[in-house]
């Protein structure tokens, strides 16, 4: 019996994945549930499994754009699983290898004697068919060329290679590659541009003084892990409740466009840029203004894994109404993050550097991060995005008061 496999659907609104890659060779016999493809979509990299257990035969070729329900293979599920038959012809490959190698020794005793020919038909100096168009094209006379080809030839890699002794040098390599995008990527691409061009995005900045978070994480950080089963106090849950918290004091900022139409949610579903090995993803964490320190962390740290792993899923980065992006974990110490449409706004995080900052009319040392927020000014106001930039930064600066309810060990759940 032939088994037709078809392109399941990712998710909905996909109609077309792209074959990215074959994980076997036609003729291959596959074990079921076994990986044998990786799929774009415009929103992940997917593996497709084996449906059964069967000799493959392969309908598409990678890089081809294929149809949500469209045949790629076809599994003759009544073949049997070949055993170690094949051993013999390799064997037989092998014996004959010798025989081949004993052949090809004959031409090459042959070749000097064929050399003094070549010499003879070239003078030292004379420049191939090739060579004398670059050199033309280059203005250098071929008397500075030095040949490597027989007989003293310049060849074409000698033209290119070569070095004037003034003007423009022409040494070093200039290779160069072609390689299509994935369909992730594309899709990225093109998300990006249009924000750029279908939104009025602008960006604001501020910096934050990490002192007092950096005090509650060296305090408490040993004691959370030890509690919640390995789980670690990152920043990334203190930004999180800061976020949520400005979002509530600033609600345009947790809305979209619809046309002529505003959005506004009364929930928060935070999307973090986490790097995966297919390229940025952005996991949603959902309903964040519900969960706790443990809660976000445990959350992220889950999303992360799976994106790391390769099984983040269309479902998990669908959705969000506000983007947290940390570009500081690179080295960056200042960038305006790109909005994630549809959304109206993407907070940047960045580098923590020690800088001298005046505090009480003293000068000292403390380490210092800038934010950025990018936001719509088609929805968003000036009003509403600094105020909303000042809210996460005076989150930041008082955690205790304002994240923790003046109980960290509470908020900690220790």
């Amino acid at each position: 019996m032939v088994l037709e496999m078809k392109v399941p659907s990712p998710g909905e609104s996909i109609t077309e994945v792209e074959i990215a890659t074959w994980l076997v060779k036609d003729g291959d016999y596959v074990e079921k549930d076994q990986a044998i493809a990786e799929v774009d979509s415009d929103k992940a990299t997917l593996e497709l499994p084996a449906e059964a257990s069967g000799i493959i035969t392969l309908k598409a070729e990678e890089g081809d754009a294929v149809k949500v329900g469209q045949v790629v293979c076809l599994i003759d599920t009544g073949a049997a699983k070949p055993d170690g038959a094949a051993a013999p012809a390799k064997e037989e490959k092998a014996a004959e290898a010798p025989k081949a190698e004993e052949k090809k020794e004959e031409p090459k005793k042959e070749e000097p004697k064929a050399a003094p020919a070549e010499e003879k038909t070239y003078a030292t100096g004379t420049p191939s068919p090739a060579a004398r168009k670059i050199l033309d094209e280059k203005n250098i006379d071929a008397s500075t060329v030095t040949g490597t080809g027989k007989g003293g030839r310049i060849t074409k890699d000698d033209a290119v290679n070569h070095v004037p002794s003034m003007g423009t040098p022409t040494g070093g390599n200039r290779g160069s590659e072609k390689t299509k995008l994935s369909m992730l990527r594309r899709k990225v691409a093109e998300r990006l541009v249009s924000a750029k061009n279908e939104t009025a995005m602008l960006t604001t900045f501020n910096e934050v003084n990490m002192t007092p978070i950096n005090n509650i994480r060296n305090e408490y950080k040993d004691a959370f892990k030890a509690k919640h089963g390995g789980v670690s106090l990152g920043y990334m849950s203190f930004f999180t409740k800061a976020v949520v918290r400005a979002l509530q004091l600033f609600p345009d900022v947790n809305s979209m466009m619809d046309g002529d139409y505003k959005i506004s949610y009364d929930f928060v579903d935070v999307s973090i840029a986490v790097s995966g090995p297919k390229g940025l993803m952005v996991p949603v964490v959902r309903n964040a203004e519900a969960l706790s320190f443990r809660g976000i962390e445990a959350e992220i740290k889950r999303l992360a894994l799976r994106a790391r792993d390769g099984q983040i899923t269309v479902d998990d980065m669908t959705g969000g109404t506000f983007t947290i992006t940390n570009g500081g974990v690179f080295g960056s110490m200042l960038s305006t993050p790109i909005i994630n449409p549809p959304q109206s706004g993407i907070l940047g995080m960045h580098n923590i550097i020690e800088r001298p900052i005046a505090v009480n009319g003293k000068v000292e040392i403390h380490p210092m991060m800038y934010v950025a927020l990018s936001y719509d000014h088609r929805i968003i106001d000036g009003r509403e995005s600094v105020g909303f930039l000042v809210a996460v930064k005076e989150g930041l600066e008082n955690p205790v008061e304002l994240l923790m309810d003046n109980n960290p060990k509470k908020a900690l759940e220790l």
